[in-house]
């Protein structure tokens, strides 16, 4: 034990010598490391929030959607196939249906009474209040009857309410007028949260019955149907059923059938590659890091070549030696991959304001694991070579 305190002791003496070069030795893994922190963050992060608002929206909710999700997220957001009132009418004829919901959801400009702004509207059935959990928090959802009618009637997010009117509590019975029509408030939903990179939250949606948006929605045509089943038990009587009744007027490979497991297992997969590639670039620069401390170490056994001869000469081993300049190795790269850890914390303290990341127990082992197995890599050379000078030359080096 005290042996190796000796060992480290003298690391620290050393680079305390040479402080300067210490700092910009560690720099390139502390670059490596905060930058493979923060892109894990990153990835976790997503997958928690992907992860977490399709289960907001209830177990029991099937997803009819255009093109072949067994061919990937592309397929279905490429594919011009889309649904009509028919397919809604024969899928709720299926008993273990206890709603279908047609979905058509686009950009729009939104005037009220502070600015006008853009913000995502989904032109739907009154069923998708209870189909996506939604819970209105001020007045009430537009109804069965508004739908039938056509009423011009929206429901808002919260957070869309707030940017429209610059307040939550007093916007019911106001109106904003949307792609040249007039609308009328009827309802705020409770806050959800999400929306992180950028990425619009439910809590800006605006809600208003399909009927209301022939503008919006020229062809009457659907981009998705929301299926609610009775219970979860009878999800997968659903999808056979609802395969075979869309078999009737499409094609297998024009649309798809699925539920939340099978889209969160796509998406997470497509995540998980990104996020490897991304990874593996920003660990190029611990590669190079390495080489520096590598560079510095070589210069350090120069440096340093009758020291090396002395202990030699008053009985140090050879292992003495290496595991010196290994310990300093280590320790530099180590010293690095700890700075970039608190950068990489600090960076996800801000962060977590605007986007959702967060940081694993695991990535904080790995990050320090992997740094420390950069020194020894790129250490034992340096190392090796120190310990194999002769004693005799090493003390008339000049």
């Amino acid at each position: 034990m005290l042996y190796f305190l000796f060992i480290i002791r003298s690391a620290f003496e050393d680079f305390n010598r040479n402080k300067i070069r210490t700092f910009l030795t560690s720099l390139g893994i502390l670059i490596g490391v905060s930058s493979v922190v923060l892109l894990i963050a990153l990835g976790l992060g997503l997958k928690a929030y992907i992860k977490q608002q399709f289960e907001s929206l209830g177990t029991n909710t099937i997803y009819v959607m255009p093109g072949n999700m067994s061919r990937g997220m592309a397929s279905t957001m490429t594919s011009d196939v889309r649904f009509d009132e028919k397919d809604v009418v024969s899928l709720k004829k299926e008993k273990n249906i206890t709603a279908v919901v047609p979905f058509v959801s686009g950009y729009a400009s939104v005037q009220g009474d502070i600015d006008t702004k853009t913000f995502e509207y989904a032109a739907t059935t009154a069923e998708v209040f209870d189909v996506m959990n939604l819970e209105i928090e001020y007045g009430i959802p537009f109804t069965k009857s508004d739908v039938e009618k056509g009423a011009k009637k929206v429901v808002l997010g919260p957070q869309a309410a707030e940017k429209i009117f610059g307040s939550v509590e007093s916007v019911v019975g106001k109106t904003i007028k949307m792609k040249e029509m007039v609308f009328k408030v009827v309802g705020i939903t409770k806050a959800k949260g999400g929306g992180g990179l950028g990425a619009p939250s439910v809590d800006e949606h605006i809600y208003l019955p399909h009927t209301a948006a022939v503008s919006f929605n020229a062809t009457k045509k659907y981009m998705m149907l929301y299926l609610k089943a009775a219970n979860e038990a009878a999800i997968p009587t659903i999808k056979q059923d609802a395969t075979k009744t869309l078999l009737k007027r499409y094609k297998k490979e024009e649309f798809s059938v699925v539920e939340q497991t099978e889209i969160l297992n796509t998406i997470n997969s497509i995540f998980s590659i990104l996020n490897s590639v991304l990874v593996a670039i920003a660990a190029i620069s611990l590669i190079v890091g390495g080489v520096g401390i590598m560079n510095i170490m070589y210069v350090s056994v120069v440096e340093r070549i009758r020291e090396i001869g002395i202990r030699r000469a008053i009985g140090a081993l050879k292992t003495d030696i290496l595991y010196q300049f290994l310990a300093e190795s280590i320790l530099l790269s180590a010293l690095g991959g700890a700075l970039g850890l608190l950068i990489a914390f600090a960076v996800v303290l801000i962060l977590r304001n605007f986007f959702p990341v967060y940081i694993d127990a695991m990535t904080v082992v790995i990050a320090l694991g992997v740094s420390s197995g950069v020194g020894i890599i790129f250490g034992v050379f340096p190392a090796k070579k120190a310990a194999d000078l002769s004693p005799i030359d090493a003390i008339r080096y000049e």
